[in-house]
């Protein structure tokens, strides 16, 4: 099973929030949102959007949103 993770994560490098699911588009149109809303200020300050796939749910962050899209 492939597990889908959108972090976005702050200039310290810690997770500000995070979205994990199985569906690849779901993933994908979330990430492009996150990266898109960022403003150049953000962008400026060391925020980043992430998207990552792991192999189990053991793997996703205890704050995730998951969802069984």
């Amino acid at each position: 099973m492939t597990i889908w993770v959108n972090e976005q994560i702050d200039p310290s490098g810690i997770v500000y929030s995070c979205i994990a699911c199985c569906d690849q588009n779901a993933a994908e149109d979330c990430h492009q949102t996150w990266v898109n809303n960022l403003t150049e200020d953000q962008k400026k300050e060391g925020w980043v959007a992430t998207l990552r796939t792991v192999d189990s749910w053991d793997e996703v962050p205890v704050n995730a949103l998951k969802l069984s899209v």
